[in-house]
């Protein structure tokens, strides 16, 4: 719970610090049009870059940057995706695509009520996020920025022993084996998710992976009391 609440306020404050740059941005642009009205040494400074500066509060633990307003306009409009996000969308889809295999196997080897529960909620809410991120990349050109990560290696995922042994569990012991993989599964998502906060830069992409972030971590809680 504690990595949920640093990263929810992390992601505040990201949203925080965008809006005070937009408004700086505002300003910017207002004194300029004040400056308009002065006289006419004003404006030729204006015009070559001695214009009005913008402080941009910096990221948590580093100091505010003086900008110029067009650095400023810049920097307050551009989420352009960077590799990290691309390279998170294209690994997370498959690693979504694994948990849907596990909580696929749930109702016909499952003799736990709840667990059949919490499959069916894993699985819907998975599949609209494999749509999303889908989306996310047919919309940002992701067919010609093709990952050539080892998916197998990712964090989180059942080997194929893992899988052949869950395939032919039956009852408690599937109950058992299958909490102990999705377990670490979920913690797998949340460390990717938490490279892409920290390393991504578009906001749709932080947002995708705040989510996985707090839901999986709630499931994770869940699942480990249906351990104990």
């Amino acid at each position: 719970m504690a990595m949920e609440v640093h990263l929810l306020i992390r992601r505040r404050t990201m949203c925080v610090r965008r809006s005070v740059l937009a408004v700086a941005v505002m300003s910017a642009v207002l004194t300029l049009g004040a400056c308009d009205e002065g006289d006419g040494d004003d404006r030729t400074k204006a015009q070559a870059g001695g214009g009005p500066s913008v402080v941009a509060p910096g990221k948590p633990g580093e100091p505010a940057r003086t900008l110029s307003a067009e650095e400023a306009a810049k920097a307050a409009g551009d989420d352009t995706p960077n590799s990290a996000d691309f390279r998170y969308v294209q690994m997370m889809i498959q690693h979504h695509a694994q948990a849907l295999e596990l909580t696929g196997l749930v109702p016909a080897r499952s003799e736990s009520t709840a667990i059949k529960r919490l499959a069916e909620r894993i699985t819907a809410g998975q599949k609209p996020e494999i749509g999303a991120m889908e989306g996310w990349l047919k919309h940002n050109g992701g067919e010609k920025r093709k990952s050539g990560h080892d998916h197998s290696a990712m964090p989180g995922m059942a080997t194929p022993a893992q899988l052949d042994q869950l395939r032919t569990a039956d009852g408690a012991a599937f109950d058992t084996l299958f909490l102990k993989l999705m377990i670490t599964h979920h913690q797998g998502a949340i460390t990717m998710a938490t490279e892409v906060l920290s390393q991504g830069n578009n906001v749709q992409v932080e947002e995708m992976a705040g989510d996985v972030v707090a839901q999986q971590t709630v499931e994770i809680d869940r699942m480990r009391a249906m351990s104990s």
